[in-house]
């Protein structure tokens, strides 16, 4: 079954029968942070700031005698520096012909009394569908986004994802092409801890593969006669409590602890329009030409306070 540009009565046929789709619609990293039309912040620049940082001194015990007291030591002015990132132009078109909008009542395939379910208006349908491919595409960008900045009309802006953020901090444990250990968990947690993490809503993001080896780890099943198996949703560490996400989305060889504490979506809204809407297009025929349109971005804080692990086995 393979997807068409423009619809007709011909390539988009109707059927009865309840919907569904095998591809994950799932995207739980964009419903924590808010949605795509809930939370966040608007901007009006496609570029914005993530945060400012600053590094004090190496901590020290002073030592000060009254004599020198009389003389101020010499300053200590201390610099910043400021994280940006990106929004990213997102954008389906919608094509169909008059003549498959008014012709909702033409069935393919079987056609049982009693099963009234069909999809009666296909512009709508196509629409919602459009908004769940945007979700599915915007999830990817937050976590393995790859971060590109506009010089011109010609270059396309996308979004520093969380496992890029990591590798700002330098907040990347390569495994090697071995299995997730709980030895690489603690090395990763620890070397957030001592670039500055405080871990106050963190998250591990996993695909299915490291969510089953995760469950291996830490899991110990019940004792009964009737239960069995484990599905570990927090892992207890030294560093507090961190909840585990199962995300398809997520790369099958990486593993990201990312805290959700300080991620934010982030909208470019069009004046007059919105974040993410749908317009017609202009016509130039007999069917319905529109498209749905936003730009969004992922504010992920200041990149300490996420990590990954990658180069992880995955079969």
């Amino acid at each position: 079954m393979s997807n068409v540009a423009a619809g007709t009565v011909w390539n988009l046929p109707n059927y009865l029968g309840e919907l569904f789709t095998a591809s994950q619609l799932q995207t739980p990293i964009l419903t924590m942070a808010g949605g795509l039309n809930g939370g966040g912040y608007e901007v009006d620049n496609f570029e914005f700031p993530v945060s400012q940082t600053y590094a004090h001194e190496t901590a020290a015990q002073p030592s000060i005698t009254e004599t020198a007291s009389l003389t101020a030591p010499t300053a200590i002015s201390y610099v910043r520096a400021q994280e940006k990132n990106t929004c990213q132009i997102h954008q389906e078109q919608i094509s169909l012909s008059y003549a498959k909008l008014s012709t909702s009542g033409r069935l393919s395939g079987v056609a049982t009394a009693g099963k009234a379910k069909v999809v009666t208006s296909e512009k709508d349908w196509q629409i919602m569908i459009a908004l769940q491919k945007i979700a599915r595409d915007f999830e990817f960008s937050i976590i393995q986004g790859a971060y590109a900045i506009a010089s011109n009309a010609g270059v396309a802006s996308t979004t520093r994802g969380l496992n890029a953020a990591a590798v700002v901090a330098s907040n990347t444990i390569a495994a090697g092409t071995v299995q997730l250990t709980k030895a690489h968990i603690q090395a990763l947690l620890k070397l957030m801890y001592d670039d500055g993490a405080v871990f106050q809503n963190p998250v591990m993001i996993v695909n299915s593969f490291q969510k089953g080896i995760i469950s291996n780890l830490y899991g110990y099943a019940p004792t009964d006669r009737n239960v069995g198996g484990v599905n570990i949703k927090q892992i207890e560490t030294d560093f507090g409590n961190i909840g585990v996400v199962l995300d398809s989305f997520q790369s099958t060889s990486v593993l990201t602890v990312a805290d959700m504490a300080v991620v934010k979506i982030v909208s470019q809204p069009v004046p007059g329009k919105g974040n993410l809407f749908y317009e017609p297009l202009a016509k130039t025929g007999a069917g319905e030409l529109g498209q749905v349109y936003g730009q969004l971005g992922l504010d992920y804080g200041p990149s300490f306070m996420h990590g990954t692990i990658t180069g992880l086995t995955t079969s």
